[in-house]
């Protein structure tokens, strides 16, 4: 008996290169540039600029470690999430036979279980690693910032070299961040794989539009350009 129909086959590739496809038009294409994260690099420069025009700068760093906690947060719950995934693995025949007393007829084999809560697990290690890297990264922009030059010398070639270094770090934090929130959106688009293939191609269509709309059409977007 073979592990994965046609319609299995036919639902993960969809999920895959949705994925795939919507990164590149997000970070490698010109229509990402109208994108609400190209809008917030702009704004991560402004920032940079202005914090090399003052003294002190407490605030910015306090906005700093306010971005760090965050990330550690998503971090921490990625560990979490991994861990829940594991226990599913480990409990592979109880959940089959619950899904087999459900009145909705769900094709499930104790493998084909195992293989969708190996793929989960997978999705999760995917954004803890973004995470993890995102919070290191926000850690060199915090230092950066404590090596910033002081405001009478915002206008020499090191000050305007240093702001443009952090910014491209700090560019570079955000957009692993981003990755990594993205992981757990489609995570839970991958959950409806665990009902039926047709039930992952419908979820994974509605996680790109939720997706899309935010990064382009939604109202915190307008606010950026208007």
């Amino acid at each position: 008996m073979t592990l994965f129909s046609n319609a299995d086959i036919l639902a993960i590739s969809c999920f895959l290169g949705a994925w795939v496809i919507y990164a590149f038009l997000l970070e490698r294409s010109p229509y990402g540039r109208k994108s609400l994260s190209a809008r917030m690099n702009i704004y991560r420069e402004v920032w940079m600029r202005r914090t090399l025009d003052r003294d002190p700068r407490m605030v910015d760093m306090q906005i700093m470690a306010s971005l760090q906690n965050g990330t550690a947060f998503f971090a921490s719950t990625s560990l979490l999430a991994i861990g829940g995934g594991l226990t599913l693995l480990r409990s592979s025949e109880e959940a089959v036979n619950v899904l087999s007393t459900l009145p909705v007829e769900i094709r499930a084999s104790s493998a084909l279980w195992e293989v969708k809560c190996i793929g989960l697990v997978v999705i999760f290690i995917y954004a803890f690693f973004k995470f993890a890297w995102s919070y290191r990264l926000f850690n060199y922009v915090a230092m950066m910032l404590g090596a910033m030059p002081f405001s009478d010398k915002s206008d020499t070639p090191e000050a305007q070299s240093h702001v443009m270094r952090t910014t491209r770090l700090f560019q570079s934090a955000g957009r692993h961040f981003n990755q990594g929130q993205r992981g757990f959106q489609f995570a839970l688009g991958y959950l409806g794989w665990f009902i039926s293939p047709w039930v992952l191609i419908a979820t994974t269509i509605a996680v790109v539009v939720v997706m899309w709309r935010r990064q382009f059409n939604s109202d915190a977007r307008d606010a950026l350009i208007k």
